[in-house]
């Protein structure tokens, strides 16, 4: 049996070697059954809260619960019973967490140093987007649709109920004596209480639009509140009328929060940005921007320092408030997961995101880093495909921009260097589909229409298809009659398949453009079409739950156009179809937005349904076999990635295998070690020399990386000279991998084992993690025209590089933004330069500079250009 290669940053603690993982290794964290890593942190609901030490911040996601300690801004935990989580409080005392969901209607209590349940409230209670603890820590109070429920924290039982609102209550806060409740709702008005009779004290009017947020300034004799109508206002409490309203934000005003001092009022708007005001005098202070797309929550630290700030983009900004700048930013949450793809190599996964953040991130299978990411698609990505040579990855999106065809575009990276190679031209509406031919020399796309509303400009309808070297079009593909949502080439490249919103899906010709055959499905929409390995079997994806209409899996012979077998599930939409490499298995991805969320795996061979995966908390759009088969990745609209475990097949008995040097039966670091205490060394049949050239040296040590982690048969012990085991005290140290890569990328011949084996040796360091941060010298150096600059982190930064000419005019800065610490050394995550300054234009031979800055650190370096 052999493990998949993914494995390798999971389980790099072998034999008596101690490797120092990511802190935030998070990828682990309560994974469901059967899911061996999950990639993304899921979407940001828009609500966190800190603890009242100020010790901890959570941040809500769609599949839970983030803990971050706010020292390091470390993730610390996730808890993930509750998903979809709306609102979050921490009691008095810190002990407790109180957290509401949309998924299940319930408000659980948990305690978080024993992590187990409080209690669990239900009934009364739906898609509470409001929750607060009473000061004294014994009452909880929860807003359920036009009244507030007050629950007994200690028994679990409602006390009372608020009644009175004609809105849906949106929001609720305790005055800091705990005498007063304020609620907010859609009504346009906010509700005081008297908590100890349960009676309105006071009803607030002012507000021309929906109430979104309370709160109460630290001494309770202000309410500051934020509204739809784009305006926060402040309120005296003792008499409910108004102190100010408080204009300038442009769009609606979500959330406001006081700072622990009371000089500071935070509102956070839709306009992207917060505005601080003077809550004495109502006078805006300053406005602070650039978190990206809608701000939804807002919140200070108890101490003061620090401003936490949640936006739609899916990042958490924390700002320092001495200086209003952020001192970090907590990533990797994601929108909605829309198309993912492996590498043919197996190196390396895409994920595209939909709407608002609209790019692809590249994950490295090794070590389970995020590498780059990929923008330009202003509406979402629909579609990525990884070239058959792995070396460009293309990808379109949901780019409708009223038919104007400079934004419907495709564009093609180069994922090594992060660099984009090509953009093509010509689709009038969104790309909703993109597949290479099995060759690598025709790119063909699909064009219409997401969702089911038909703009006022014609659907594009067309399936095109291009040189991916040269960027130019070769056909066009008509006589579709709606949108391609989804296209594959057979394996031997000449038929196209196309799948269609109208049911229908077609077999066309890819040499003639001529059609083959329409084949009409079911009554669904076709979402997603595969071919067999053997290209025998087309597998056909359909389903819509908006239209009412059981989601189904049909089998169909390509040669005789007749249906095979149709597979029904649990009756939900199927979004994804894919066939495992060997073609015994298919894959399919399941669900909507009312639907269950599922994975099926069906064996082909007997039609009959062999495994269901849970797990995701969102449709699954997307699924994707590992090149090796053994694992198998699926994408939904929770934000995540999972990876699931598949069983190798029964019938491939493992090997012997010579890179497994010391004959135990893996491949492991063991091996790697031993190899590297041999460097260098000359003579006959010595431990490590794998290519039996009578020399241990970088080819032999490139190889065994290459197959760290292959599990083989021991084999039956073979004599050699020299040692027969692995050498006492051997070990592997970040400076030895770090000359092992160096001496690799001088041999490197560009071959699949060399960068197999740069790669799993890049993992290998990050895992060991840098003592210092350093900047290192550039390769190839001399150059013409491009250069790499590697660098180490020892802690997490934002990174800044900048190139000066011997006058000390800056030629290119490159802001790589934040950066967790490790090694940056391989062509996938260095610095890349292409020796073009800020104009675009090539730079003059010459001596330059190059200079690294993280805040803390700057360290400056000289390099060549020799043309």
């Amino acid at each position: 049996m052999r493990r998949s290669q993914f494995s390798i940053f999971i389980l790099l603690s072998l034999g008596t070697f101690a490797l120092t993982t990511h802190a935030q290794d998070y990828t682990q964290w309560s994974l469901p059954e059967d899911a061996r890593a999950r990639l993304g942190k899921g979407r940001t609901t828009g609500t966190m809260a800190y603890s009242p030490d100020g010790n901890l911040l959570v941040v809500a996601s769609t599949i839970g619960i983030w803990i971050y300690d706010t020292d390091t801004d470390a993730a610390l935990d996730l808890i993930t019973e509750s998903f979809n989580v709306s609102a979050v409080a921490f009691s008095p005392d810190g002990n407790t967490l109180a957290t509401g969901s949309w998924d299940d209607n319930t408000v659980q209590l948990r305690n978080l140093r024993t992590g187990q349940h409080k209690a669990i409230f239900t009934g009364d209670i739906d898609h509470t987007e409001g929750i607060a603890f009473s000061p004294d820590g014994n009452t909880l109070a929860t807003e359920d649709d036009l009244t507030v429920q007050l629950w007994d924290v200690g028994t679990g039982q409602r006390k009372t109920t608020l009644a009175g609102h004609t809105g849906a209550v949106t929001s609720v806060a305790f005055s800091p004596d705990g005498t007063i409740l304020a609620s907010g709702d859609d009504d346009k008005t906010v509700w005081l209480w008297d908590v100890a009779t349960g009676l309105p004290k006071a009803t607030l009017t002012g507000h021309t639009e929906s109430v979104t947020s309370v709160a109460f300034s630290p001494e309770g004799t202000t309410l500051a509140t934020g509204s739809w109508d784009k305006t926060a206002q402040l309120w005296y409490v003792g008499t409910g009328r108004s102190k100010a309203i408080l204009k300038g934000h442009t769009s609606p005003v979500i959330s406001v929060a006081f700072s622990p001092d009371g000089d500071t009022l935070a509102s956070a708007s839709w306009d992207n940005t917060v505005r601080l005001w003077d809550p004495e005098t109502g006078q805006h202070k300053t406005t602070l921007a650039g978190q990206g797309d809608y701000l939804r929550s807002v919140v200070f630290s108890p101490d003061g320092n620090t401003l936490a700030s949640g936006s739609s983009d899916n990042t958490v900004w924390l700002r320092d408030t001495a200086t209003w700048k952020p001192r970090s930013i907590l990533r990797e949450y994601t929108d909605g997961i829309t198309s993912i793809a492996f590498s043919p190599d197996g190196t390396m996964l895409a994920t595209g995101g939909g709407w608002p953040n609209n790019r692809v991130r590249l994950w490295d299978m090794n070590t389970g880093q995020r590498k780059a990411i990929f923008g330009g698609h202003p509406d979402g990505v629909s579609s990525i495909a990884f070239s058959p040579d792995s070396r460009t990855l293309a990808i379109v999106g949901y780019d409708s921009t009223g038919g104007d065809s400079r934004y419907n575009r495709i564009r093609l990276w180069d994922p090594d260097t992060g660099q984009l190679k090509t953009t093509l031209l010509g689709h009038t509406d969104s790309i909703l589909s993109v597949a290479f031919s099995p060759d690598g020399k025709t790119l063909a796309t699909g064009g219409g229409r997401q969702g089911n509303n038909v703009g006022s400009w014609e659907q594009d309808k067309k399936v095109r298809l291009w040189d991916p070297d040269t960027g130019q079009l070769k056909a066009i593909i008509t006589g579709l009659t709606d949108s391609v949502r989804s296209l594959v080439f057979s394996p031997d490249g000449n038929i196209l398949a196309t799948g269609s919103r109208d049911r229908n899906f077609q077999l066309w010709n890819v040499h003639t453009q001529q059609l083959i055959a329409t084949l009409r499905g079911d009554r669904n929409p076709v979402n997603s079409v595969a071919f067999s390995p053997d290209g025998k079997t087309l597998a056909v994806g359909s389903g819509h739950g908006n239209w009412g209409t059981e989601g189904l899996v049909q089998l169909w012979d390509v040669a005789t156009r007749e249906l095979i077998a149709t597979l029904t599930g649990d009756g939900n939409p199927v979004n994804s179809v894919a066939f495992s490499p060997n073609g015994r298995t298919l894959a399919t991805g399941h669900g909507d937005w009312k639907t269950e969320s599922i994975v099926q795996l069906w064996d082909v061979r007997t039609k009959e349904l062999i495994a269901t995966f849970t797990g995701h908390t969102d449709a699954v759009n997307s699924v994707a076999f590992s090149p090796d088969g053994y694992m198998l990745a699926s994408g939904s609209d929770d934000g995540t990635v999972l990876l699931w475990n598949l069983l190798p097949p029964t019938d491939t008995p493992s090997q012997p295998t010579i890179y497994d040097v010391n004959q135990d039966g893996i491949v492991n670091l063991i091996d790697l070690a031993t190899v590297g205490e041999m460097f260098g060394q000359a003579g006959e049949g010595l431990l490590g020399d794998i290519n039996n050239d009578g020399f241990v040296n970088i080819f032999d040590l490139v190889a065994v990386s290459a197959h760290l982690d292959d599990i083989a048969t021991p084999a039956a012990p073979v004599a050699r000279r020299g040692h027969h085991v692995i050498p006492i005290g051997a070990r592997i140290t970040p400076d030895a991998v770090q000359k092992w890569i160096a001496v690799a990328h001088i041999a490197d011949d560009g071959s699949y084992i060399f960068r197999r084996g740069i790669a799993n040796l890049d993992a290998l360091l990050a895992m060991m993690g840098p003592a210092e941060t350093a900047l290192l010298p550039n390769y190839p150096n001399p150059f013409n025209p491009e250069t790499w600059i590697p660098y180490h982190l020892a802690h997490a930064a934002d990174v800044t590089f900048t190139i000066y000419d011997t006058a000390g005019v800056i030629i290119r800065q490159f802001d790589l933004g934040y950066q967790p610490a490790g090694h940056y050394t391989d062509r996938a995550n260095a610095m890349y330069w292409d020796g073009r300054n800020d104009s675009g234009e090539s730079v003059a031979s010459g001596v330059y500079f190059y200079n690294l800055s993280t805040g803390g650190y700057s360290e400056t370096r000289k390099m060549l250009i020799l043309k």
